[in-house]
């Protein structure tokens, strides 16, 4: 796994639409607690969300580290890989306790934020492996 992804605050996800566009989001990224080189990356979004959608029909996405606002430093790499949405439980716990392992305080008041707003149950975990990984 690339250490900068798993470091960056923020990630770039490329997603692709059905024609072929790529579609760009900036999200937050946690290595999985099995991180080691090939160990997946975690996302946490809403499965109403476009990117989620975008999976549907294709697994193909690309990441780089970005700011906050998506912008993806000049001569920053790119690196290939897929995602597939969780719908295990246990592995979707798994995917939410690595965002709050990285993100603390700031994750918690997310999911607070999901429950209390009536958005828990459209919840969705995002599982990324990365290509050579």
């Amino acid at each position: 796994m690339s250490a900068s992804l798993a470091d960056a605050r923020y990630v770039s996800l490329a997603t692709y639409r059905r024609d072929g566009r790529e579609v760009r989001t900036a999200v937050w990224i946690a290595p999985g607690p099995e991180a080691g080189a090939a160990g997946p990356l975690y996302v946490y979004t809403n499965r109403t969300m476009g990117k989620v959608k975008r999976l549907r029909h294709t697994p193909r996405v690309r990441l780089a580290p970005c700011d906050v606002r998506g912008r993806v430093a000049d001569g920053a790499a790119w690196t290939e890989g897929t995602a597939r949405i969780v719908t295990d439980p246990s592995l979707e716990r798994r995917g939410i306790e690595a965002l709050r392992a990285k993100y603390g305080w700031q994750m918690g008041l997310l999911l607070l934020g999901a429950r209390l707003g009536g958005r828990w149950k459209d919840r969705c975990v995002l599982e990324l492996h990365l290509a050579g990984g």
